[in-house]
């Protein structure tokens, strides 16, 4: 897999991540121990993207 289309992915699942994130917050009776983690996971794909961007 290509650079380009390993950063094309990850911003995919980080964006696929936002949604979810968003739709559990609307939820009523949302649990925010799986939003907390979600945002953990968004935050580390973010990372990801950010440390391979600027190799």
């Amino acid at each position: 897999m290509s650079l380009t289309s390993h950063l094309q992915e990850l911003r995919r699942k980080h964006e696929h991540l936002s949604e979810r994130v968003e739709q559990e917050q609307r939820s009523p009776g949302a649990s925010t121990h799986n939003i907390a983690q979600m945002k953990k996971q968004k935050l580390r794909l973010k990372e990801q993207i950010t440390r391979l961007s600027d190799a």
